[in-house]
């Protein structure tokens, strides 16, 4: 079972999603830590509700990015955390980072990559006329919101829709896809071929995969 370490900047819906899935035994994981840049933010009392160890590395203590992050690294590497989630961290790794949990650390953006990196994405995608709209888990790499895609799940951008609207829809959809990535993950079911992630599933595995992420109505 592998021991994954979850980075929050805030309330952490993802996060939970997460330790939701791992206590149900959908993911076969374990969260070794829960760890915020943010002192108070509220993902902590969450986490800490369901007994998972807690951490604050408050970034504003720290002259660099790099010194923020080795501290990060160092309290991951203590919990014993072999794969990293980030889930709304909002902290722009270093490539001492990335390059200290090499093809381990994955993300999830609430766009369709590689449309839409950054910032406020719903709203750009609406301003642009998108008919679709998702959310993407990829492994991270040395670039924002670059590296290799693992999965995707598509939402309709719907007529009269609000920034406000089109996130809280998307959000069911990450609430899905992330632990369903992670799963992947954890089971070594992801081989890195340069920019692609390859999934080791039959055609059968894969389209019952893609059906469970599809809306249920729910």
């Amino acid at each position: 079972m592998k021991r994954v370490g979850i980075l929050i900047s805030g309330r952490g819906s993802n996060m939970v999603a997460l330790l939701k899935a791992m206590e149900r035994g959908e993911v076969p994981a374990r969260c070794a830590l829960v760890l915020s840049n943010v002192p108070g933010a509220p993902g902590l009392a969450s986490a800490a509700e369901r007994g998972v160890p807690t951490a604050v590395v408050d970034h504003k203590l720290s002259a660099t990015r790099e010194e923020h992050d080795a501290k990060v690294i160092a309290r991951l590497r203590e919990a014993g955390a072999e794969i990293v989630c980030l889930a709304g961290y909002m902290r722009l790794l270093s490539p001492l980072f990335v390059r200290a949990f090499p093809d381990r650390i994955l993300n999830i953006h609430p766009a369709l990559l590689p449309a839409f990196p950054g910032l406020h994405v719903q709203r750009k995608a609406i301003e642009h006329g998108a008919r679709f709209s998702g959310c993407t888990v990829h492994i991270v790499d040395e670039e924002c919101d670059h590296g290799p895609i693992l999965l995707q799940a598509v939402v309709p951008v719907m007529p009269g829709d609000t920034e406000e609207s089109l996130s809280a829809r998307i959000l069911r959809y990450e609430h899905r896809t992330y632990p369903a990535a992670l799963r992947l993950m954890c089971e070594e079911k992801v081989v890195i071929e340069e920019r692609r992630a390859r999934l080791l599933l039959s055609c059968e595995e894969y389209t019952q995969l893609v059906s469970a992420l599809m809306d249920r109505g729910d």
